[in-house]
């Protein structure tokens, strides 16, 4: 088994938020995937396999399947560019079927993937006063232009937006409290966000569910709030730019674009560079 280590969604040269690459013949057994995660302990590695003329492609995180991750499918985009070609691959996923570019040149390494529908639901008030105590937040604190709901583009994101960058910078939470939260409820991430204007976001993603403290890239989570902003009319036009990482020392950026109807996929984008082969 060959594994490719990519940061993706870096900021240039730097950051980018590692990701395990396994391409093979055919999928391992679901344990020996999860054991491989573990031991590279990534937030997610992707596993895919070539079923016809589209991907196969399952992701773990070091304690659970997740059925979308988007890092780690702009991970698997750039690697199939440098190893096959740039192009467009159509990749099947536990309950989606998702496409990625991915482009390999002398200068350029990068992949755009389109998420699976995007959707959002109501966060119920015991769920939100649960994550507010988690993080030590109060409903003051939250920015009323972008209410808190579920917003799900694969994977469920509840969406808190807070009207101060330094009170989302100094987010802590007790591990063990989110992951029996994030567990229950089957919350991927904690989308914590914060809007510096209509086209500049910070974000922050704990991910407990997946046995990770804190994710420095979240491409689903991007597509997921992406989809959310569309609903509310957030922008008319142009990409959404995320930051991500940076208190970490993880710098990242991921781009999103807003194109479509409400529900419809998102397309997300973001740098890639090899860690070591």
């Amino acid at each position: 088994m060959i594994i490719q280590h990519i940061a993706a969604f870096t900021d240039g040269p730097r950051g980018g938020n590692p990701a395990g690459v396994v391409i093979c013949e055919a999928l391992p057994e679901a344990t020996t995937m999860q054991a491989t995660a573990a031991e590279i302990g990534y937030s997610e590695t992707a596993f895919a396999a070539p079923i016809g003329d589209k991907w196969r492609v399952r992701y773990f995180a070091p304690q659970a399947e997740v059925d979308f991750c988007g890092h780690a499918t702009i991970a698997l985009g750039a690697a199939l560019a440098r190893h096959e070609r740039s192009g467009t691959f159509a990749l099947t996923l536990n309950h989606a079927e998702i496409t990625v570019d991915g482009h390999h040149s002398a200068t350029d390494w990068s992949a755009a993937f389109r998420s699976p529908p995007t959707l959002t639901r109501a966060l119920p008030s015991a769920a939100l006063d649960k994550i507010l105590a988690l993080f030590g937040l109060s409903q003051d604190e939250l920015d009323e232009r972008i209410p808190p709901v579920i917003a799900h583009a694969g994977m469920d994101h509840p969406v808190i937006a807070l009207r101060d960058r330094s009170r989302l910078a100094a987010i802590s939470y007790d591990f063990a409290r989110g992951q029996v939260l994030a567990q229950r409820e089957r919350f991927c991430t904690f989308a914590l966000v914060h809007a510096e204007t209509p086209q500049l976001f910070h974000a922050r993603n704990p991910f407990p569910f997946g046995g990770v403290y804190e994710d420095p890239a979240t491409g689903a989570a991007a597509a997921a709030l992406a989809g959310y902003l569309r609903e509310l009319a957030w922008v008319t036009k142009g990409p959404i730019v995320i930051r991500q990482g940076e208190h970490m020392g993880v710098p990242c950026c991921l781009q999103v674009d807003l194109d479509g109807p409400p529900g419809a996929p998102v397309r997300v984008s973001g740098r890639a560079r090899l860690i070591h082969a």
